[in-house]
């Protein structure tokens, strides 16, 4: 589940940089690079500074990544969450800015209401002896309090803008922002309660096991500089092993979506 999960962002994440899908398939992701991604993530400053001095056009390179474990021999960049390249893209999304406002393109002739909705993308990251991430897209309609999940998936198929389009005009949401962002996280607060959480029993335990090994090699009457060995060690143990859960906000915006596709999206 978590390797389609990451296939899956990985895919929304190129296709809202505008980057072609050239292959997508059974766990491989062979993505046209634009300019600006060439630049962005793969680490070419000389290159570009080259072409641009010259006024020549770049050449955005086609890079392939793999999460199927069982072609991570394959002709591509093996990732996963925790990889360099993963970390590297989580980056992105933070300076390129977190909260976005978009539109949905529209062409009509008649005046067209749109619907607020509020997106959040969220990587939850499940800490102790293993440790594992998830991404969870979830809309929120700011009128009546519709939930999504999935949302970024649901996303591709709707042409967005950056301006409102001709004769459309926006509804005034009857939910704020900071109290759309609260139900949003309130849900994810009580998805985790509802899980089964055997990962963190399995990790407690397994702390309890380091720390009494760990006693075994001092002694009571050890000296001032053990006693701070012993401290140090103990609170590494602790950092590795210790069951927690963070929750880290990706990116979000506001969109505004016609009521068609409003209640389209409500359908699925």
């Amino acid at each position: 589940m978590a390797i389609e999960n990451l296939h899956n962002f990985m895919t929304n994440y190129f296709t809202a940089n505008q980057c072609e899908i050239v292959e997508k398939n059974n766990g491989k992701l062979t993505v046209q690079l634009t300019d600006v991604m060439d630049e962005l993530l793969m680490n070419r400053p000389f290159y570009w500074q080259y072409v641009k001095k010259l006024g020549y056009p770049g050449e955005p390179m086609q890079v392939s990544f793999i999460t199927n474990p069982e072609r991570r021999e394959e002709k591509g960049e093996w990732i996963h969450f925790g990889s360099p390249r993963v970390h590297q893209i989580f980056g992105t999304l933070t300076t390129k800015g977190k909260f976005t406002r978009l539109f949905e393109h529209v062409e009509n002739i008649e005046r067209t209401p749109l619907d607020p909705w509020l997106v959040i993308n969220v990587k939850i990251s499940y800490m102790g002896k293993h440790k594992k991430d998830e991404i969870l897209s979830i809309g929120l309609h700011l009128i009546n309090g519709a939930m999504k999940l999935d949302m970024m998936d649901h996303l591709r198929s709707i042409k967005l803008q950056n301006s409102i389009a001709d004769f459309c005009y926006t509804i005034t949401p009857m939910i704020k922002v900071a109290s759309g962002y609260r139900r949003i996280l309130q849900h994810i607060e009580t998805k985790l309660q509802n899980e089964q959480h055997e990962w963190a029993q399995e990790s407690w335990q397994h702390l309890q096991e380091e720390k009494q090994l760990l006693g075994h090699f001092y002694t009571d009457d050890e000296d001032e500089s053990a006693a701070k060995l012993k401290e140090q060690e103990l609170l590494d143990i602790e950092n590795r092993y210790q069951p927690r859960i963070s929750i880290d906000i990706i990116n979000g915006g506001v969109f505004y979506f016609t009521q068609k596709t409003s209640q389209h999206l409500l359908k699925k």
